[in-house]
Parts: structure tokens; sequence; C-alpha cells
């Protein structure tokens, strides 16, 4: 059966959910998916204004910051309603996919970012203990190596999705955590811009994870995810570093795998030993056999027989927790090796 992908996957890193934690992954999509009803029903929004600016206060946020970020929004954000409400779906393949974010301009792009900023680079692997694939396939599909990181201002954004009462506890906890990323003076409220739902910078983090895990390549408190690129490698290396990236090891690599092979037998939970696939009758993509017969992974094969397929391994899982997708894994494993 050929697995088909929602749009907001298809085009994630353009202006969408953003990244939370990795570690307690479960735990933040629940709280994504809390009702409690609109929050415009106890009153109107001048007055939710003035109850998030008080518990902000209460948790130790200076009043004048939390007055100058809350005097960013005003009303609604009726454009930040209608994107969260009205996303067309239509549904995608794998090859779909690949050919709208693997684009040949996007390539260019990341190999001119690369060639800017190598040196930086090196020395983000070196303190991170990260490869640079994945740093640049996330940098590539996130935000197109900084060209689209959204031009929404966080608090406005954040605060109308938390009056609209629909994720309000959700919303309402990430605007508190980004008043909190301004009272610490790391940015000014009207440079924190990010995508329509307070996705921020050139990683695309929510402000929890950007407390969490982003890190100043300087070894300073203020990481600029917005313009500073040496920041922007550093934190999402920093966060693929915390969520168990295994340096020197693949992500996967493509595989041919006979068309007999049920796609039942396939996907991330049916790991075999490479000795094992082989039996199987999958080979490496020049058809010789894989070279360590012990180590163990997963044969995926999103378009079913016919269609392209992967051996993935351990860090795969790790870029999945950037973004749980089996397809945007694959995209950023893809666009890193092409840029390198």
């Amino acid at each position: 059966m050929v697995r088909l992908i929602g749009r907001r996957a298809a085009i994630h890193g353009l202006a969408l959910a953003g990244v939370g934690a990795c570690l307690v992954p479960a735990q933040g999509r629940a709280r994504q998916s809390v009702s409690t009803g609109p929050a415009s029903a106890g009153g109107s929004y001048v007055s939710f204004l003035a109850g998030v600016r008080s518990q902000a206060v209460g948790m130790g946020i200076a009043p004048d910051i939390a007055a100058e970020a809350l005097a960013l929004t005003r009303e609604p954000n009726a454009k930040v309603l209608k994107l969260d409400r009205h996303q067309p779906e239509f549904t995608l393949t794998w090859a779909q996919y690949r050919a709208r974010v693997i684009s040949q301009g996007k390539i260019d792009a990341g190999r001119a970012a690369l060639a800017a900023n190598g040196t930086a680079l090196s020395a983000v692997e070196s303190r991170a203990g990260v490869d640079r694939q994945p740093v640049m396939g996330i940098w590539g599909l996130e935000s197109f190596y900084g060209r689209l990181t959204g031009s929404f201002n966080v608090v406005d954004a954040l605060a109308t999705l938390a009056y609209d009462g629909r994720r309000s506890a959700f919303f309402r906890a990430e605007l508190l955590k980004a008043l909190k990323i301004l009272n610490e003076r790391r940015i000014i409220p009207a440079g924190m811009t990010g995508s329509y739902a307070g996705a921020m910078g050139q990683p695309q983090f929510m402000p929890s994870a950007y407390l969490q895990y982003a890190k100043a390549f300087d070894g300073s408190a203020r990481a600029d995810i917005w313009k500073t690129v040496p920041d922007v490698m550093m934190s999402i290396a920093n966060y693929l570093a915390r969520c168990g990236w295994r340096s020197g090891e693949p992500w996967g690599q493509e595989i041919q795998v006979p068309d007999s092979l049920a796609q039942g037998d396939l996907g991330r939970e049916h790991t075999r030993t490479l000795a094992a696939w082989m039996q199987a009758g999958v080979k490496r993509l020049d058809g010789t056999p894989f070279t360590r017969a012990d180590i163990e992974g997963a044969v995926l094969r999103p378009d079913g027989p016919g269609g392209q397929a992967f051996m993935v391994y351990h860090n795969f899982g790790v870029i999945r927790r950037y973004n749980p997708s089996d397809y945007y894994a694959l995209g950023v494993g893809l666009m890193g090796n092409l840029t390198i």
C-alpha cells in the first residue's frame, strides 16, 4: 500500500507547528491536543492580555518587558486564525514529497551556506558531537537555510492562539515561555519573529524548545537563532545531541528491496540484523552486500513495491525526534547528504 502524507507534514519547515522538546514527545503532543473551551468566553482580549501580564509578572518577568511585549498584540490576529483553522488538506506520496522539499535550488543554497560557514560548522561538529549532515538537512528543510523563517511576531501569534481556545493551554504555556526568553534580554520583543504557530527563527524552535536546546556558538547565554548562523547550527546540533545522536554513524541509506518482500514486514518497528535482511534479498543500492552484517536496521519503502527503499538506523530515529515523520526524517537525511 502506498503511504500518503498530509499537507502539514509535507511542507513542514515553511512556517508551521515548530519544534518542541525531544525528551518528552508524547507529553508535548498531549498538551497540544488539550481543548478547554474558548479563552474568549471569560472576557475580552484586553482582559485576557491583562491576565497573561499578571501571571507573567507573578512568575518573575519584569513588568516593563511584559508590557512592551504584550503591547505588540492589540486584537486577535485574523491571519493567524485563518492559517490555523483553514489548512487545505491533500495527500502526497513519498516521491511527491521528496520532489517538493529537495529541490536543486535548495541543494545549491545549502552548498553555498556550507561554503560560507564551513569553519563554524566544523567547530559545531566537534563541540556537540553531531555530524554536519543532519544539521544541514534540518536547517534546509526548516527554513531554506534562513530564507523562510516566518514574519509573524511570536508574541502576537501565541497570544492569538492562546485566546482562541482550541489549544489554549498549550499556547498560553508557550506564550509565557516566550516572555521568559524576552525577560532574559536574548532578543527584543519586536525582533522575536517566526511562524503563525510561534515557531521561531531558522531552526523553527517553539519557545519551550528554545529554552531547553538553543545554544550560542560563543558560549554566551544569548543564542540568536534568528540571524546568527553559528548559533543556528549549534542549536540544531545541541538538540540532536540531547536526543541521542551517535556521531560517525549513518542515519540510513538507499537500498534494493525485492518487490516480493511484504510491505507488512517493513517499517521502523521491524528491525533485523543486516545479515537477516540480506537473507531476505535486501542489498545495497549498487547490488552489493552490506559490509556490517551484525548491525540492526529497519527497511522503509514508503511508496510500496517499485518505489524507493531505505535501510534506516538509530540516528534516523533521532531525526524523527525533531519532527515525528518518516518523510521528514528521510528528507533531512537525503538533504544533508546532497549538501555535504
